[in-house]
């Protein structure tokens, strides 16, 4: 009978360190490092760290490299809140993070007993252990309170060569794809009786034929000219301008292009500080702006109705005001509304005081008829909403345009984080994004994920290109949601069945100690 290898299991305090230098590794795989090839590194150093572990100890080694990626990766929220949100969102991240790792170590201690074949160790193992890391993000991304849709591995794939594949698979697929790589090249190095040279050869030819998936083709409906303002207004929480200087700012950005023939003209989230549809003096800057461009303006403003607040994106069109708009449908939780205050202030009263109104979600359209053209539309956090873009597309958008206030935190990573996610949705959808914030990082990105334009952070200015206007359907559309309930339904029946292994074992090892 041929003996499989078993990698050494580490000392739990070894097992810990590895962990906490795996979270670090696989956060330099995001933006603003952006050295992709990282991703498929860090998640095996994680996954090496469980072997031989059981699910307590899986449950401690999963938090430590939970806990060191989302401490590291989401560090741009202490820029202007301190660290008790940092610590709270890192800290919940984590648990859930420690929870999926407490099972992968049951899989990879079990799935080879419940699967003894070399086929079924290599078959099923990775893809139950990935199948379960797909499953985590993705409740972790819709709960509680909407979910944190950020730091998925897919994301960290934006710009390598497996970023074609979202088009098939989508975000979680793409996550999918990444994970399982990683746990097979470990369970490759478990497996004794194949030659070196066989292992090294099974893990080559998975790479390549992930590369070798063609990329879809991606049909032009249409073209379209658009200008993109960046007006490098210090719109964050802690900001201290004069009423309208946000609005004034991007006005004079979007003034030196009047003569410049365009369709439309978009503004980012929060570009009009003031509501042009309550205030007489903005909306004769706004309606100014559309006349002199002779185009619609779509800008971002908050506005109030019977009392309650919303993020809002307005489509304004010059001698008829507002004629859509689109209420942000994924406010983010402790930041544009403080959900259970009475509960969570009494652990933070001065935080929690911060934010004084809560913006309410939205139920609106997010697709905007402008003069024909079916543009979607997200207003920051919505792009990282699988949900939202697929609406968008189910609604007949030829474009998506993804507006943003970044000004919060500064020159940190956040900003090309978003940015990340936007290239993904440009390829996953097939539609041109046109990712317009603020301060930036803004850019134009084509169907296939290159750049076409951009501008730098921090400065105003703008984008005036003409993009192609698509209405194709990609398969990760078409699927929809689908590949995510089937690649987390695999993970965790796969994760139950080792979990059965295991108590049927101890069953049988207790009744032969009595015996």
């Amino acid at each position: 009978m041929t003996r499989r290898r078993e990698l050494v299991r580490l000392p739990l305090w070894a097992a810990v360190l590895l962990a906490a230098g795996a979270g670090v590794v696989l956060d330099a795989a995001f933006p603003d490092r952006n050295w992709w090839m990282l991703a498929p590194v860090g998640v095996a150093l994680m996954l090496i760290a469980l072997l031989g572990r059981g699910p307590w100890t899986g449950l401690v080694v999963g938090l430590v490299a939970g806990l060191s990626f989302w401490a590291v990766h989401i560090s741009w929220l202490t820029l202007y809140l301190g660290p008790v949100p940092w610590l709270a969102l890192a800290g919940l991240e984590a648990i859930f993070f420690g929870v999926g790792m407490a099972l992968i170590a049951v899989v990879l201690q079990w799935g080879p007993r419940v699967w003894p074949s070399a086929l079924g160790r290599l078959g099923m193992v990775p893809v139950v252990v990935a199948g379960l890391w797909t499953a985590r993000e993705a409740w972790s991304a819709v709960w509680p309170y909407g979910g944190f849709a950020w730091g998925r591995v897919a994301i960290s794939q934006s710009e390598s060569p497996f970023n074609s594949l979202v088009v098939w698979v989508g975000m979680s697929g793409l996550t999918f794809v990444v994970v399982w790589l990683s746990a097979l090249v470990v369970q490759l190095l478990r497996e004794e009786h194949l030659a070196a040279l066989t292992r090294a050869g099974v893990a080559i030819g998975a790479v390549a034929l992930l590369l070798v998936l063609p990329a879809w083709p991606t049909i032009q409906s249409g073209t379209t000219r658009l200008a993109a303002v960046q007006g490098a207004s210090d719109a964050g929480l802690f900001a201290h301008n004069a009423p309208g200087q946000i609005l004034n700012d991007h006005a004079s950005a979007t003034l030196p292009l009047v003569g410049d023939k365009v369709d439309f003209v978009v503004w980012p989230e929060n570009a009009s500080d003031i509501d042009p549809t309550r205030s007489a003096e903005a909306a004769k800057i706004v309606n100014y702006i559309s006349t002199a461009m002779d185009a619609p303006l779509i800008t971002g403003t908050i506005t109030e109705r019977d009392g309650l607040f919303y993020n809002t994106s307005l489509l304004w069109k010059a001698g008829q005001g507002a004629v859509q708009w689109y209420d942000k449908v994924h406010p983010v939780p402790f930041a544009e509304y403080m959900p259970d205050r009475a509960f969570w202030r009494p652990f933070a009263p001065q935080l929690i005081d911060l934010i004084s109104r809560d913006y309410q979600i939205g139920t609106r359209s997010n697709v905007f008829d402008i003069n024909g053209i079916r543009a979607g539309i997200a207003i920051c956090f919505d792009i990282a909403d699988d949900q939202l873009v697929h609406e968008m597309v189910e609604r007949k958008a030829e474009i998506i345009l993804a507006q943003t206030n970044n000004a919060d935190f500064g020159h940190t990573d956040e900003s090309v984080q978003q940015l990340a996610i936007a290239r993904l949705r440009a390829i996953e959808a097939g539609r041109t994004v046109v990712n317009i914030s603020t301060v930036g990082s803004s850019a134009i990105i084509a169907p296939d994920g290159s750049t076409i334009a951009s501008l730098p952070t921090w400065v105003p200015g703008s984008m005036v290109e003409t993009v192609p206007l698509s209405t194709t359907v990609t398969p990760a559309m078409a699927a929809g949601r689908g590949i995510e309930w089937l690649l987390s339904g695999l993970g965790l029946a796969g994760a139950a069945l080792c979990v059965w292994g295991a108590v049927a074992a101890g069953a049988v090892k207790r009744k032969a100690s009595r015996g």
